[in-house]
């Protein structure tokens, strides 16, 4: 983790606009904030929750891991939004049964729990982000759910792939057919099919260490 100190801060207000002048002023004064590399690990099933994330800068994946270490991916948290998740286990003072990942160098700001208890009685714009927040979430959810209960493989890959699009604004996708493979609790064999038939068909262009998104 890099020290915030070093890092050039992004501004509350221009992420988060919809709060109180004196929401956002504490959020900058009070609220810890926190630079993690890419790749750190900043959520684990077991782990006691005592602050929420809401994200300035980067981007972090969120997802279910079983004991055998496949991944099922749920969603992203990008700029200007929070972790519904982080914020139901704290403020239930339960541990997590989720995974959070920075995939990129992400800057957050970390919300102790007795803050989001006090912002939510004493400022209508919180607790308004609070509930958006959750209403956000539970409609990835949903999307993933619909996903998995009604699409087939060659549908969901599709899915996922206009999903990474859409979240990282880019049609560059840096993941492997492993790793899509493990998120989609699939094999590398189906999916390297799947991906190579996408690529016959000229909706993507396959790379070594990156997936490039052409007509999907």
């Amino acid at each position: 983790m890099k020290s915030d100190s070093v890092e050039k801060h992004h501004a509350v207000r221009d992420f988060f606009p919809q709060l109180e002048d004196e929401l956002t002023q504490s959020l900058e004064e009070e609220a810890a904030r926190r630079v993690f590399v890419a790749g750190t690990e900043l959520m684990r099933p077991g782990q006691f929750i005592r602050s929420s994330m809401l994200v300035l800068d980067g981007l972090i994946k969120v997802y279910r891991q079983d004991d055998e270490g496949n991944e099922f991916f749920l969603y992203y948290i990008g700029p200007g939004q929070a972790c519904a998740l982080s914020m139901v286990c704290a403020m239930g003072r339960e541990t997590s049964q989720i995974s959070a990942v920075a995939v990129k160098d992400t800057e957050v700001i970390m919300v102790p729990v007795e803050k989001m208890d006090n912002w939510m009685a004493s400022y209508r714009s919180w607790y308004h982000f609070v509930v958006r927040t959750y209403r956000e979430r539970f409609d990835e959810l949903l999307k993933t759910l619909d996903s998995v209960a009604f699409r087939n493989m060659d549908e969901r890959l599709e899915f996922y792939l206009k999903r990474h699009k859409e979240r990282l604004k880019s049609n560059i996708i840096p993941i492997t057919h492993q790793e899509i493979a493990q998120e989609l609790n699939s094999s590398r064999e189906v999916i390297s099919r799947l991906l190579k038939k996408l690529a016959e068909r000229g909706k993507i262009r396959l790379h070594r260490y990156h997936i490039e998104i052409l007509n999907l």
